[in-house]
């Protein structure tokens, strides 16, 4: 007894953050874990018996006569999501580290009133932002209407409702994300490095990929993870920008909430994308354990 009050005493301080992370976050992973192995009920929720139906549903369909067969629809759906998650974190890293590389290179105080221009989008409801990109990308939208007045095309390109479109509105929503890492890591980047590597007859572009880039490792593999998990589990840009037709984990999971009723299968999915996510992170740790992959310096 005396050796728990002692433990206590010691740990009080990390008590009320393990009390919120207990509650908010592991409780409603058992919970959905647990769904995720019970029988769908009749009209949503779950019935309280044991079944692998849904994870067996990711993989299998039974056919005419009751068998089980291969069935890669969801298979897909997986891969699509990875590839747009994917070409969304290639997309924010390429424009977000030049800019976090300008922003480093500004004056103190110039450097604020960029952060704050970057952060401004989330002052705006992400559904709204992403109904303005439909307005962009629809056949009489902005770009569609300027080329055509330009004599450029013709006819409307089918710019909307693609994958594409997708990608576009995650790397529009999310670049902030890759963008404030970035600078983190270049904020602390000792310039003195970079005349060092000129004086040595370095080149402009020899110095940023052999300094600047290498040094800014951290904040580029910690953006393209604040990126690439929440683009995963996105539904909101699938679902506008995508019209249904291409879906995502993300939105399955809310569809089948939603629409379908199926929890255990929506449970199931959501299972999925967090081993996804927990396989992410253990690379990650995984790297920094070894001295962050020659990027630690």
């Amino acid at each position: 007894m005396t050796g728990l009050r002692a433990y206590l005493k010691d740990h009080a301080g990390i008590l009320p953050a393990a009390l919120v992370i207990g509650v908010f976050m592991i409780v409603p992973i058992l919970i959905i874990l647990i769904y995720s192995f019970l029988a769908p009920g009749d009209y949503g929720g779950v019935k309280p018996e044991f079944s692998t139906d849904a994870y067996q549903r990711l993989l299998f369909q039974n056919d005419l006569f009751d068998q089980l067969v291969f069935d890669p629809a969801y298979l897909k759906i997986t891969f699509r999501s990875l590839w747009i998650a994917t070409v969304a974190v290639t997309g924010c890293l390429i424009v977000g580290f030049p800019v976090a590389y300008y922003i480093a290179g500004q004056p103190e105080e110039r450097r604020n009133v960029f952060l704050l221009l970057i952060t401004i989008p989330f002052w705006t409801n992400l559904l709204i932002r992403t109904y303005c990109w439909i307005l962009v990308l629809r056949d009489t939208g902005l770009i569609n209407s300027a080329l055509m007045a330009l004599g450029v095309i013709d006819a409307p390109l089918t710019l909307l409702y693609t994958e594409g479109a997708i990608a576009l509105g995650l790397i529009y929503t999310y670049i902030p994300f890759m963008v404030l890492p970035i600078y983190a890591a270049l904020e602390r980047l000792d310039l003195r490095l970079i005349e060092a590597a000129r004086d040595l007859y370095s080149s402009r572009w020899g110095a940023l990929w052999f300094i600047v880039v290498p040094l800014s490792m951290p904040g580029i593999i910690a953006g393209s993870i604040l990126v690439f998990i929440p683009a995963l589990g996105a539904f909101i840009a699938p679902d506008l920008l995508g019209g249904g037709k291409n879906l995502m984990l993300g939105s399955l999971v809310q569809l089948q909430f939603s629409a379908a009723r199926n929890w255990p299968f929506g449970s199931a999915l959501a299972m999925v994308i967090m081993a996804m996510v927990l396989l992410c992170l253990m690379l990650y740790a995984r790297n920094l354990r070894r001295g962050g992959g020659g990027f630690q310096h």
